[in-house]
């Protein structure tokens, strides 16, 4: 099976010069764990929400946040991001991705087009879904 057939399509993009204000906020409103870091449309690396909780104080939200702790959120995206992250391109196979998922501690694969600019993205958790509505089917 294609990874195209299984990845979402629905990813967020970031630019490498975003304030983590914007990372936070993204992250606040939306149920993504990651959000795939950009220029000029190609891919350059990804955060995860667990890199943002690692770049701000615990405090950022409360009244007892620091000037020093509040200025980490005008830290910029690419001072985060995972750089040169592994991908696939969207001819690749679920069976490349599982073997991914197997080599490295990764909890994402960004998908990119020939151009490298991303397309879309799967998680461990996508293939295991899949794998559960084929052994219920079996």
């Amino acid at each position: 099976m294609k990874i195209s057939k299984l990845m979402s399509e629905n990813i967020v993009i970031v630019e490498l010069n975003d304030p983590l204000s914007k990372v936070k906020e993204i992250f606040e409103q939306t149920e993504f764990h990651h959000l795939l870091v950009v220029e000029d449309g190609k891919m350059f690396g990804v955060i995860s929400d667990r890199d943002l909780l690692k770049s701000v104080s615990h405090k950022i939200d409360s009244i007892s946040a620091t000037t020093k702790e509040l200025a980490s959120l005008n830290k910029k995206a690419h001072q985060i991001m995972t750089r040169k992250p592994i991908s696939l391109n969207e001819a690749a196979t679920v069976t490349e991705a599982i073997d991914i998922f197997n080599q490295h501690k990764i909890s994402c694969i960004p998908i990119v087009n020939d151009n490298e600019s991303p397309v879309g993205i799967v998680s461990w958790r996508d293939i295991m879904r899949e794998l559960g509505k084929q052994c219920k089917r079996a």
